[in-house]
């Protein structure tokens, strides 16, 4: 008897299974109609409980604010799995390897493409990151940390409380008199990005002082060039650009692009100095050097608005500059812009 007991309470177990939406709607127009959570139970079978329906209502009411609705009661349960599943991730060595790179600043994407480099056996999406992320914060991110986790949004690189959309930061330079070389009459070779030697540029401005950073990227390899300007001359700002350029191959510097800034005015001074074109992106259409407005906005990072750039060193940005050029990109499997330019080049950056 008592086997045959033993046999009836695993076939239940086993008949079991957990509430989908249509088992949701079917609870809900039986309870708004007054059923009892027995004949709720009954109804739907399949070792349906009464307990399991009381569980599943949670004590809301037939009618009014705080009725039982299906689809939202599902949609909480979807995202109780999600976050459940997301927030185990995978085992030890991948929870600890996140957590590293992110603490180094890495983003979730490039922890992604660099796990499987460095651990070849193992995987894990962009994603999965995101959500370990932000399933350790009540509310989806509005909420306290929970018990026993870690606030990770602070790593990020755009450290949002809540997940949101990318978007562009708006144009905000005037436009400059004068007929300048057009970006329309750049080699189509720029737009590919297959070939070593086009660059982009801008100057990074900080209110608290007339120093500023030069930011240059290239755009086949990614690699990032830094440098302090002492003002926002075009002096200046031409003296940082060929220091830094000057540093490759000459026939690896064919083209630089360029906003109309007024610091950006001394071009014909940079051609001479290092034998390449330079054009000019169209006023307000800071997407057409959507490269290093990304390349602004990750320095952004370590230099916020109303840093003082007077107080920074050239150490301190030569860093930046190395950690920026030593990051694994997702549109090189997961290489950095230094190896990428090393095997297409052969050239290697001192630091």
């Amino acid at each position: 008897m008592k086997k045959n007991k033993k046999e009836k309470s695993k076939n239940k177990r086993r008949k079991f299974k957990q509430f989908d939406l249509n088992d949701r709607i079917k609870i809900e127009i039986r309870h708004r109609d007054g059923w009892s959570l027995r004949q709720i139970a009954e109804y739907l079978g399949n070792g349906r409980t009464a307990g399991s329906i009381c569980r599943e209502i949670g004590g809301k009411p037939r009618k009014g604010i705080g009725k039982y609705q299906a689809h939202i009661s599902h949609e909480k349960a979807l995202a109780g799995k999600t976050d459940k599943k997301q927030f185990r991730l995978k085992n030890k060595l991948v929870r600890k390897y996140v957590m590293e790179k992110l603490k180094l600043g890495w983003s979730p994407e490039q922890i992604s493409l660099r796990l499987t480099i460095d651990h070849p056996k193992e995987t894990i999406s962009y994603e999965a990151v995101y959500q370990y992320i932000y399933a350790q914060i009540y509310r989806e991110g509005n909420g306290a940390v929970k018990k026993g986790c870690e606030d990770l949004r602070k790593y990020l690189p755009r450290r949002h409380k809540r997940r949101a959309k990318k978007g562009f930061r708006k144009a905000q330079k005037l436009e400059r008199m004068g007929k300048l070389p057009s970006i329309e009459d750049r080699p189509k070779e720029a737009d590919k990005r297959k070939e070593i030697g086009h660059f982009e540029d801008d100057t990074i401005v900080s209110r608290q002082s007339l120093i500023r950073v030069k930011s240059i990227n290239e755009r086949a390899s990614g690699v990032v060039f830094l440098g302090k300007m002492s003002d926002g001359t075009n002096k200046e700002s031409t003296r940082v650009v060929c220091e830094r350029l000057s540093s490759l191959p000459s026939s690896f510097r064919k083209t630089l692009t360029r906003d109309r800034g007024m610091e950006n005015m001394g071009w014909t001074d940079i051609e001479r100095a290092l034998s390449l074109k330079v054009y000019f992106a169209h006023s307000y259409c800071s997407y057409e050097r959507g490269s290093n407005e990304n390349l602004n906005g990750l320095v952004r990072r370590f230099f916020p608005k109303k840093t003082n750039f007077a107080k920074v060193t050239d150490e301190e940005i030569f860093r930046i500059e190395y950690f920026l050029n030593t990051r694994p990109r997702k549109r090189f499997g997961g290489k950095t812009p230094l190896e990428v330019l090393l095997e297409k080049i052969g050239v290697a950056l001192d630091y």
